[in-house]
């Protein structure tokens, strides 16, 4: 009988630290990524025992909104800033009560940048109960690229926190 192929993706093996019996919730809050963290967290099997939801906060609006981000970080630091990525997670992570919370703000382009903040400039932030950290990252290609990158190590950050807290 021939065994299925392992899926050595980053959402895969989130899922199999569940099935290891680690117990976690995530949520995400996405911007730059456009759900994408939350698609293919979802893509696997089994998700649902842990992953409780996801906001896609491409607006403004939606980001002070639903996430509470204060108005006063869009106004001062801007959308696509580490202030912004912060309260993003812990919105999310306090809206839908979950032990870990990753979000994403940046430029995807093609257009959009600026010499401040240009093409490919993305903040990760991940929320859990010790505290928050933001990785700030400028990748590099086309958008489908920047997208790609951001949820790859959005996942990255997710799969060392869930290692680290089980």
């Amino acid at each position: 009988m021939a065994s299925l192929p392992l899926d050595p993706s980053l959402e895969a093996r989130i899922n199999a630290a569940s099935l290891g019996g680690a117990s976690f919730t995530i949520a995400t809050a996405e911007s730059c990524t456009g759900g994408d963290i939350a698609r293919r967290i979802t893509r696997i099997g089994g998700s649902s025992a842990y992953f409780t939801g996801g906001v896609v906060a491409y607006s403004n609006d939606v980001k002070t909104g639903l996430l509470g981000v204060p108005g006063s970080i869009i106004a001062d630091a801007g959308a696509v800033s580490e202030p912004c990525a912060r309260a993003m997670a812990e919105g999310v992570r306090d809206l839908l009560g979950t032990d870990l919370a990753v979000s994403t703000t940046g430029i995807a382009g093609p257009a959009g940048g600026t010499a401040r903040k240009p093409v490919g400039l993305v903040y990760i932030a991940l929320a859990h109960a010790g505290g928050t950290i933001v990785e700030k990252h400028h990748f590099t290609g086309d958008r489908e690229a920047v997208i790609d990158a951001a949820s790859e190590r959005s996942l990255a950050m997710l799969l060392e926190a869930v290692r680290t807290a089980g």
